[in-house]
């Protein structure tokens, strides 16, 4: 063979071995990477919600990112009294998390729908039993004297930790689920099943009544 021919011979296996090597060398970096993002996002530090700002932040993620700044926050401080924490600026209120019951539940709903939960409050307050608030506001809804406006929503931000990141607010394992109220709806009247279908898929619960909505639940698991 030619001294030629073994030049290029030699050529193209040194290139064939650089290329392998920076592959490698690509490869570690790439999985040097995914293995210090994990480690970060395993490095959360979730503490109880142990105080009023903590009630606060989290609530507030019940709210859109946009309207978290002027929103208005109520619901029962870490004495137990039921105060409003501050006065809003736009169309959201958010209820913070009730931490005399068992996980965490936080939510934020329209303005509008405000006397149709405040009457519920009162009549929890008043030792009413779940059924009998859904009968007294069904009444007083049918009769005209409690307004519930159509297309108002209310987003629940919710879990079974009350451990939160004091970072970002986040609580542990909690999830958004979303509600469109649509008094006296039907499946009829909106063409949406009466049960979910599947995840993440909208319906329609308590139909025809006044406490008909349209209910979008989170995915679960690796759905």
């Amino acid at each position: 063979m030619r001294p030629f021919s073994f030049l290029v011979i030699g050529l193209a296996l040194s290139s064939i071995i650089s290329c392998t090597d920076a592959n490698k060398k690509n490869s570690s970096d790439t999985e040097q990477v995914t293995v210090i993002d994990t480690a970060a996002v395993a490095q959360v530090n979730y503490i109880p919600i142990d105080s009023d700002e903590a009630l606060i932040q989290t609530a507030l993620l019940a709210a859109p990112e946009a309207g978290r700044a002027g929103a208005k926050v109520i619901g029962y401080n870490a004495a137990g009294e039921f105060v409003t924490f501050r006065e809003g600026t736009n169309e959201f209120i958010v209820l913070v998390d009730d931490s005399s019951r068992k996980g965490f539940n936080a939510a934020c709903y329209h303005k509008d729908l405000e006397p149709f939960m405040a009457r519920g409050r009162a009549l929890r307050a008043e030792g009413k039993s779940a059924d009998e608030i859904f009968a007294i506001r069904e009444a007083e809804a049918k009769a005209g004297t409690l307004p519930i406006p159509t297309g108002a929503t209310l987003h629940i931000y919710f879990g079974p930790s009350t451990n939160y990141d004091p970072e970002s607010g986040a609580v542990e394992k909690a999830k958004l689920r979303y509600v469109v109220y649509m008094p006296f709806a039907t499946a009829e009247s909106t063409g949406l099943p009466e049960s979910p279908v599947a995840a993440n898929h909208p319906w329609i619960m308590n139909p025809g009544t006044h406490r008909a909505h349209i209910m979008i639940s989170p995915i679960n698991g690796d759905q």
